[in-house]
């Protein structure tokens, strides 16, 4: 006779507790009964649970549900004040940073310019300070952030960009700043992990996320899964060859749309989004520029597909723009007998990597409160 499985009651209310944690998180305010269908836990589980999760501080009451036929029953949701991650998108012109709780619900968001890449990390701390301020909440209830940058980020948070390696000296000094641990991230890898989480990328196994900004980096997912690479530097495209291009040449730059504009008779001051719109108004000199931008796109694309053959190429940052995609499908026609190429339009466009932030920001969040409130705390000594 086989002998029903057991296990230490401790544990069993720690499985529990995350379980119903997290169904709050997922689904928001729900009554006992719906936490029991959504749990599959017993009515006298979740009664147990949400007794100890009220005395840890973890729930609240939220309100009562009228609209389930038979008596109210009262609704339960995350305590409101449980704390904040920061989720940041620094580039070379702004700073944007809102402040998530555990359900990713955005509760403050401040955007400003910024004045010099040396004064990063005090104009990063003003903004979390300001969306602080914003939701009322102390110093203390922030409590992580991360940060999404351009440049290559190695596995222990460093950064490599046309300032040269930084030794990690960036995370360093804003976890100091922000007395909260920082995860540093390379801003077109959370670009990718917002269209596989929540865009474009949802159903797909593979695909690689194409952004073009200041230049052009990819973000690529294989099997379900952001592949960062040994060093951190998978996904650095802009720099593959391309004959005539010489070695090392930028594929994509504001050197490189200006030396086009020139050739093509434009206004060599004129930026890339400028072209986007004169092209999209019919400008042929400017629908050239486009032309050749994406023609250069759709062979890195080539590139990445002979080596990775993903599913899809997500078209993502400048690269959404209209009369770019419809330069890029218009080349890769003309390769698709020897090499068909699938491309999407990103699901969030330029705010793709602050998307990106946020989901990665609410999901360390979650892990850090749900086991800080799960774990039990030591005995005092006798």
């Amino acid at each position: 006779m086989s002998r029903p499985l057991a296990g230490p009651q401790g544990l069993l209310r720690t499985l529990n507790g995350r379980a119903i944690l997290e169904a709050l998180a997922r689904s928001g305010p729900q009554t006992r009964a719906e936490l029991m269908s959504t749990t599959g836990l017993s009515r006298t589980a979740v009664t147990q649970v949400l007794r100890m999760l009220e005395g840890a501080g973890a729930v609240a009451a939220a309100g009562v549900d009228r609209e389930t036929r038979g008596p109210a029953a009262g609704r339960v949701a995350l305590h409101p004040r449980l704390g904040f991650a920061a989720a940041v998108h620094i580039d070379h012109h702004a700073a944007h940073v809102v402040l998530v709780d555990a359900s990713g619900t955005v509760r403050a968001e401040q955007h400003a310019a910024l004045t010099s890449t040396e004064h990063r990390v005090a104009h990063i701390v003003d903004l979390v300070d300001r969306c602080r301020r914003a939701v009322k909440a102390t110093k203390d209830a922030v409590h992580l952030a991360v940060v999404g940058v351009p440049g290559i980020v190695t596995p222990d948070g460093g950064i490599r960009d046309d300032l040269g390696p930084d030794g990690g000296a960036f995370r360093t000094a804003l976890a100091t700043a922000l007395d909260c641990p920082v995860r540093i991230e390379n801003d077109v890898n959370l670009a990718a992990l917002a269209e596989l989480t929540a865009g474009a990328g949802g159903d797909l196994a593979s695909f690689a996320l194409l952004l073009l900004d200041d230049g052009l980096g990819a973000g690529i997912v294989v099997d379900g899964s952001l592949h960062r690479g040994f060093s951190g530097v998978a996904g650095e495209v802009m720099y593959l060859p391309q004959p005539p291009l010489p070695i090392g040449a930028p594929i994509v730059s504001d050197a490189v749309v200006r030396d086009l504009a020139l050739n093509e008779g434009c206004d060599p001051d004129a930026s890339l989004a400028d072209h986007l719109e004169a092209a999209a108004r019919g400008d042929a000199a400017s629908a050239r520029v486009v032309e050749e931008i994406g023609r250069r796109i759709v062979l890195v694309a080539g590139s990445v597909g002979l080596v990775l053959d993903p599913e899809a190429f997500i078209l993502s940052g400048r690269a959404a723009h209209p009369a770019l995609v419809a330069a890029i499908e218009r080349i890769a026609e003309e390769y698709a007998a020897q090499l068909p190429l699938r491309f999407l339009v990103s699901s969030f466009g330029p705010e793709a990597p602050l998307v990106g932030a946020v989901g990665e920001a609410a999901s360390a969040l979650r892990g850090t409160l749900f086991t800080r409130i799960l774990t039990p705390a030591a005995k005092p000594g006798r």
